[in-house]
């Protein structure tokens, strides 16, 4: 990691190369703080000019250099300059040795660090970007005293002055994954970019920190970070830098911000002298900002509130935090956020004394979705004699932790008082969901069952019998699993979670049954009510998520998907390390990427889900299906096939709904493995369970598959009345009049033109699954037309494969074996020949590059023709774009 490739800033090198060679010549000065990338990028760009056009000088001032005359420019200039010249002639002496070694070519004077330069030197370089055949680049550092000759390039309107901006964080993710050589988890990545402030030096400090420290590792090929930071000393020596020396009253005020932040403008002035306060600002270590009518100050930099606070003395970091406990209880709670706050500072600094405050404030985090805080407040009220309430608590987030074991024995340490109804009710709940989805206990439902006679009160046996349900639902008795949510909503006394959380199971079963409307609008029923239910329940989240991302998926509503990928809840999941929602949402993102083509996407997406859902099985084995579709995509069978039986090690038994996704997934890897006639028998054998189990909305899935695979005359179910069967082209027609939405119409006249050989129909229906960004399968649907076309020796056949190319274009490699199907086969010397000829080269210059004979050429033309199904030249560039994995390539 001595040096990282140049990632991002694509715009500002393009905006630096363009004042070079555009028309004006017009010079470019980057300004920025310390880190921001401003020598690299300035390097990148000098790098990139050609040498024959440009005469390029390339200059690093430093404060070494400043306090000699042209010291700054001793790279340039000999070291024996004439005597008896004025300072004006030494300056035109310079830039006449400039223009002679220039030898006509246009100068390029790049100086980084150029408020370092000496007057003499600032001088020359604004003498320089006065000649009409020169450009002047450079960097400055903010904060810094600059020459006035540097100053006036821009006020003269010699050079344009941009500040160059912190990285974005998608560039902050790639130079991350260029440093470690490797992606990294989002949630990592966002964690990381925030600590570093999109500034490129500081970030590679913090992964050289925090590299070969248990802090972080790769799992499944993504790197994760614990989000504990190591403080090396070179990472302490550069904020140390930056931030100075403090006197005392204005280190307190930074403590106080570091401990406290976002802390409001008005609780800091009572805790601080306001002189201090003023000084903080203005040397730009705090920010003031105004946020929803509350005027806020932060630390100006992320990286000053960990230095500040690993240095405070215990003792100071206590007495600091008690005091802004106090303080905000002084002038009342009047935010929500508040209570978690003060909870916070009162923990931490020992004052942490009311269980009830402590117990709120967990509900609160973990309302939030934040995870470690949730269990450490959660902790902090059990061992304030928080009772029962604070057992139950704690046990339900360690279960979100992966901690079930853990769960398990603080439930156990506080069984409910015989006679204590409620108390029972939420113990067996939470046990019970701790027992089957954190333990794998499968038994547990019945138990649950069998117990609930023990509750006399409506609204308790509704809790439970909602919980019941989820169970069995996962554990795919559907029909009990509907039943018992019906029984839950039918009664007025259940209250508003339970019967949002039986809301949820029917919702999923309507989805799995193509019932898509009737779940469409039970899930928004269950969103539109999640004020009243998440304060009680939050992880009733992921029931209506897995409802939810089911629905979508099996719709093909990828716009959907990239809304709830995007919303609050997600955002709230990898903030607060809440895995189970992470990790579900991160397997909906790889689908829609997967969709669209987007295969490096997709497939660094599912290693993702799979990487953070390694300690659970919750998700596992979804997350690794993902995978497996993923690799297949992409035609790595060695990948898709260990990740099936990745998938096959870590999902649960009691999830065992999810079996369509898995399977479907399995049907690919064989596919991709080449093993056709077992795939096809794996997704007929697929079909008929999936009729059997009700589960139509899955079914006309696993039926195009199989029309992916040109089998949509096949047979498939029970013998019908007539002694016949049906084939998968007239079960989809049957099934799109049943399954809601457009997409099953969509599949069954895909399969009808399939079956039938028309093009002209496979053609408009790639047209509207490209209208859905379905890209694969418009793809795929368009192979389809233009191997039926080469067949039939249509001369359509050339703006199919247009087409095609088109759409291949649009996706990263994909080598589906819809699309490998008939897709010609050439030798490694046919698609040299075929690249050049297609880049308009002629046979004999192919002779020479190749050191072929002409005819040769000829003779290997005509066989790439043959095999294309094109007649010349002008159709070869289309048809090699056509062939998946290639793109036809370059002339080289």
């Amino acid at each position: 990691m001595s040096r990282w490739e140049f990632v991002g800033r694509t715009d500002e090198l393009n905006r630096l190369l363009a004042a070079v060679t555009g028309e004006a010549g017009r010079g470019l000065f980057f300004s920025g703080s310390a880190g921001i990338g401003k020598s690299r990028l300035l390097r990148e760009g000098v790098n990139a000019l050609p040498t024959d056009r440009f005469a390029i000088w390339s200059i690093a001032a430093s404060a070494t250099t400043a306090a000699l005359p042209f010291g700054g420019l001793v790279q340039v200039l000999p070291a024996e300059q004439p005597q008896g010249l004025s300072p004006a002639g030494i300056l035109r002496w310079a830039l006449n040795l400039l223009q002679q070694q220039a030898a006509g070519r246009r100068i390029v004077l790049a100086i980084d660090d150029a408020h370092l330069l000496d007057p003499p030197s600032a001088a020359l370089v604004h003498l320089v970007a006065r000649a009409e055949n020169a450009t002047v680049l450079g960097t400055l550092r903010d904060g810094e005293q600059i020459p006035l000759p540097i100053r006036a390039l821009w006020t003269d309107d010699l050079v344009e002055h941009v500040e160059l901006t912190p990285m974005p964080p998608e560039e902050t993710a790639g130079l991350l994954a260029a440093i470690l050589e490797g992606p990294v988890d989002a949630g990592s990545a966002d964690r990381l970019g925030q600590l570093s402030a999109g500034n490129p030096l500081l970030l590679r400090e913090l992964v050289h920190a925090a590299t070969g420290s248990a802090e972080l590792k790769r799992t499944y090929g993504i790197w994760k970070w614990t989000g504990r930071l190591e403080l090396a000393p070179s990472l302490t020596d550069l904020i140390d830098t930056r931030v100075g020396k403090l006197t005392d009253g204005v280190r307190a005020v930074v403590e106080l911000v570091a401990f406290g932040e976002p802390l409001g403008l008005h609780l800091l002035k009572q805790a601080a002298d306001q002189a201090d306060v003023e000084t903080a600002e203005e040397r730009g270590l705090i920010s003031v900002i105004q946020h929803d009518r509350r005027t806020n100050v932060r630390l100006a930099h992320p990286l000053y509130g960990e230095v500040m606070r690993r240095r405070c003395p215990v003792s100071r970091t206590r007495r600091l935090q008690a005091h802004l406990a106090e303080l905000l209880e002084q002038v009342g709670k009047r935010r929500r956020d508040d209570l978690l706050r003060v909870a916070v500072w009162r923990l931490d600094s020992g004052t942490a004394q009311d269980p009830a405050m402590l117990l709120d404030a967990a509900v609160q985090a973990f309302t939030r979705y934040d995870v470690p805080l949730a269990t450490r407040l959660a902790r902090a009220a059990l061992n304030a004699d928080g009772g029962s309430d604070a057992a139950e608590l704690l046990a339900t987030i360690l279960m979100f932790a992966d901690r079930p074991e853990e769960a398990i024995g603080v439930l156990d340490a506080v069984p409910p008082e015989p006679g204590d109804e409620r108390r029972l009710c939420r113990w067996l709940t939470v046990r019970g969901m701790v027992s089957y989805w954190g333990l794998s206990r499968q038994s547990t439902v019945d138990e649950l069952a069998s117990r609930v006679k023990q509750l006399g009160d409506s609204a308790d046996q509704s809790r439970v019998h909602a919980f019941e349900a989820i169970m069995r639902l996962h554990g795919l008795d559907t029909t009990k699993a509907v039943r018992l949510s019906q029984r839950v909503l039918d009664r007025p006394a259940a209250g508003v979670a339970a019967r949002e959380l039986a809301r949820s199971t029917i919702a999923y079963v309507q989805a799995a049954q193509g019932q898509l409307n009737r779940s469409g609008t039970a899930i928004a029923q269950v969103h539109s009510a999640a004020g009243s239910w998440r304060t009680d329940m939050p992880y009733l989240q992921l029931a209506l998520e897995l409802a939810r991302g089911t629905r979508l998926m099996l719709t093909g509503d990828l716009a959907g998907i990239d809304a709830i990928v995007a919303d609050e809840f997600a955002d709230l999941a990898g903030a607060g390390d809440f895995r189970l929602g992470t990790g579900y949402l991160a397997i909906l993102q790889a689908y829609a990427a997967r969709m669209r083509g987007q295969s490096d996407a997709a497939m660094r997406t599912s290693l993702g889900a799979c990487a953070v859902l390694a300690t659970s099985r919750v998700y596992a084995g979804l997350a690794q299906a993902e995978r497996t579709q993923s690799a297949a995509l992409r035609g790595d069978s060695a990948q898709a096939t260990a990740a099936m039986a990745e998938a096959d090690r870590t999902h649960a038994p009691g999830m065992a709904v999810l079996y369509p996704w898995l399977e479907q997934a399995r049907g690919a890897a064989l596919a991709t493995s080449g093993d056709l006639p077992g795939a096809v028998k794996h997704l007929g054998d697929l079909v008929d369970r999936l009729r059997s189990d009700g589960f139509a909305g899955h079914e006309v899935h696993v039926l195009h598959d199989l029309v992916r695979l040109d089998q949509a005359g096949m047979p498939v179910g029970p013998t019908c009345s007539d002694g016949g069967r049906r084939t998968v082209a007239q079960r989809l027609a049957e099934l799109s009049e049943r399954v809601d939405g457009a997409l099953p119409p969509l599949l069954a006249r895909h399969a009808h033109a399939a079956v039938t050989d028309s093009a002209t129909d496979l053609l408009a229906v790639a047209d509207d699954y490209a209208a859905l960004e379905l890209t694969v399968f418009a793809a795929e649907a368009t192979s389809q037309a233009v191997q039926r076309l080469r067949r039939q020796h249509s001369p359509a056949a050339n703006d199919a494969r247009e087409r095609l190319a088109g759409l291949l274009g649009r996706c990263d490699l994909i080598r589906t074996p819809a699309l490998q199907a008939g897709a010609p086969v050439l030798t490694e010397r046919e698609w040299q020949v075929a690249r050049l000829a297609a880049h308009g080269a002629p046979s004999r210059a192919i002779a020479e590059r190749l050191y072929l004979s002409a005819r040769t050429v000829e003779n290997h033309l005509q066989r790439i023709y043959a095999k294309l199904g094109v007649t010349g030249r002008a159709e070869l560039w289309a048809a090699l774009r056509s062939i998946p994995g290639h793109d036809g390539g370059d002339a080289g």
